[in-house]
């Protein structure tokens, strides 16, 4: 009787295992199941917004094959309005002091560097200068710079130092970088 209970005990007890052992694979099935991210509604909502996202990048794809013409006319219309390399470099000079002068500056240093555009037929023109007046002044002659006729890109500017512009009070010298643009061989 005792060996019956000992046999009942271990049945049990190895019974009692293998549920225990089977709900837990259970439970990590279920588990994984669960933190699965791809439902067939969440696919599906997922496929719609990537097919949403394709359709706009087509029909921008097409507003630009579209206006390309336009955009070719336009770039060829600037690029004619451009002054021709042989005289462009008189006028930028004679354009900086008109501004400068209008703004209440003075050119101190100015360098100018020619760089070729490759197959468009244009010259690059980067000035390097330095200006001293006051703060508003230099304010105006950035300013009369945007406004102009000529296209100029500012590319930076940068407060110069030099101990006699220092002891007179409100000049401030600035260094600036520019670039512009002309036509080749016109």
């Amino acid at each position: 009787m005792h060996r019956d209970f000992t046999l009942q005990k271990r049945a049990i007890l190895t019974v009692l295992g293998l549920l225990l052992a089977a709900d837990m694979g259970l439970a990590i099935y279920s588990w994984q199941l669960s933190s699965s991210p791809h439902t067939p509604q969440r696919e599906f909502d997922e496929q719609t917004t990537k097919l949403g996202v394709m359709k706009n990048e087509i029909k921008s794809a097409q507003y630009i094959k579209d206006n390309m013409p336009a955009t070719r006319k336009d770039c060829e219309k600037f690029e004619q309005s451009l002054p021709a390399a042989s005289t462009g470099y008189s006028s930028i000079e004679a354009e900086l002091d008109e501004v400068a002068k209008k703004a209440g500056l003075r050119i101190e240093t100015r360098a100018q560097k020619q760089r070729e555009i490759p197959n468009r037929g244009m010259v690059e023109v980067t000035i390097d200068a330095t200006v001293d007046g006051s703060y508003p002044s230099v304010v105006r002659f950035v300013n009369g710079l945007q406004r102009s006729q000529r296209f100029y890109v500012m590319d930076g500017l940068a407060l110069a130092t030099d101990a006699q512009t220092q002891a007179a009070a409100g000049i401030v010298r600035v260094g600036f970088h520019v670039r512009t643009y002309f036509r080749e061989g016109a």
